[in-house]
């Protein structure tokens, strides 16, 4: 029998998904799937201003970005319903064959999506939603969030063949990176990341323990580079200013892709449960995520061997507040030793990696300790 897809056939296709670098690149394998489906059809994303560069990144996937007004209830942009009926008017005049909901659980986004007019619809509904016409399953609330979208996907008549997140470099890529490696005497074979930013403060381990952790490492030969995005600066001066160690201040002066392809030569990036690691994902680049008030089962990257992810379990987890009002113990229960440790055994299973000769400095460091003993890691 033919699957939704094959019996819809559709020319025209439109994807709302609003959200944040690490949200898209989570939605990389169930776009690849549509996209096999549905090899001729033109492919449009409702997203966010800044997602103009993932639709030109993934050009082989997207044809076009229609910028999302935002809405009451979507806290990504300002919550404004204002202009939101004369972009659901301007949406039904495209006549769109399919318009799927790839944003979230159901409720208003289905409501907006349904509202685009297109022939048919597909998307998520909550448990106690009402159920709407077209192809809609379940929220699947207990699949990591690439396979989440794969589910409907799959669901639609369109079947993955890999679930692994994907980032392919340019020539301007590896230019910006190679003018990185110039002016900032970037060594790959022992360079580390630090990532001390996150769009949410909740989701943020201390600066503090952030140049800790660097200290150590830098005592044992790796150079360290802080990166972070140019509205990050302060963050990640706080850290260098906090080091005793001296360290790459790279925040600001990366492009997504001088970003990607800086963690693609990375030995390893220490990063909070944010962008970042979505990106090591995709670049096959080791890392250790430090994951405060995030839902590990959603969040972690899939690969357990190459991505260690650090993360403790008070009650109020997983958290949805911007900044935590409880002490933030998740993120103060795990330790700089444990993070020193993860990171140092990710590390010596890298054959390529060479440090320079370790300094005496960071003594303090050292004795780290077995991360199983104090941190639950998750499977």
């Amino acid at each position: 029998m033919n699957s939704f897809i094959e019996r819809l056939d559709p020319q025209r296709i439109v994807i709302f998904r609003a959200l944040q670098l690490g949200d898209m690149l989570c939605s990389v394998p169930a776009l690849r799937a549509l996209r096999r489906a549905a090899p001729h059809a033109h492919i449009a994303l409702v997203g966010l201003p800044w997602a103009q560069t993932f639709v030109d990144r993934y050009a082989g996937l997207l044809d076009e970005l229609i910028l999302f007004p935002g809405a009451i209830g979507f806290p990504e942009q300002r919550e404004d319903d204002s202009a939101l009926p004369a972009f659901i008017d301007a949406m039904r005049e495209r006549h769109f064959d399919l318009a799927i909901q790839l944003h979230g659980s159901g409720g208003i986004a289905n409501d907006i999506v349904c509202g685009f007019g297109a022939c048919a619809n597909a998307g998520f509904v909550q448990h106690d939603e009402v159920q709407r016409a077209g192809c809609f399953i379940e929220w699947p609330d207990t699949l990591a969030e690439p396979h989440r979208y794969l589910a409907l996907t799959n669901a639609m008549g369109a079947p993955c063949e890999s679930d692994t997140l994907s980032f392919d470099l340019n020539a301007r890529d590896e230019a910006e990176y190679a003018a990185l490696v110039a002016e900032h005497g970037i060594e790959a074979h022992r360079l580390v990341l630090m990532h001390p930013g996150a769009q949410l403060p909740s989701r943020r381990w201390p600066v503090a323990r952030f140049a800790e952790v660097a200290d150590a490492l830098a005592s044992y030969g790796w150079q360290i580079a802080v990166t972070g995005m140019a509205a990050e600066a302060e963050l990640t001066a706080a850290v260098l200013g906090t080091m005793a160690a001296p360290a790459l201040h790279l925040a600001g002066s990366t492009s997504l892709g001088s970003l990607a392809a800086l963690v693609e030569r990375a030995r390893l990036v220490v990063c909070n449960d944010t962008g970042i690691s979505h990106i090591a994902a995709a670049m096959r680049t080791p890392s250790v995520v430090i994951a405060s008030g995030s839902d590990t089962l959603r969040w972690a990257p899939l690969d357990r061997e190459r991505h260690r992810v650090l993360a403790d379990y008070p009650p109020c987890r997983p958290c949805a507040f911007r900044e935590c009002p409880y002490g933030h113990e998740c993120a103060l229960n795990v330790s700089v030793p444990q993070v020193v440790g993860a990171a140092r055994a990710m590390l010596a299973r890298d054959l390529r990696a060479r440090p320079a000769p370790p300094c005496l400095l960071h003594e303090r460091n050292t004795n780290v300790v077995p991360i199983r003993e104090e941190v639950r890691h998750v499977a």
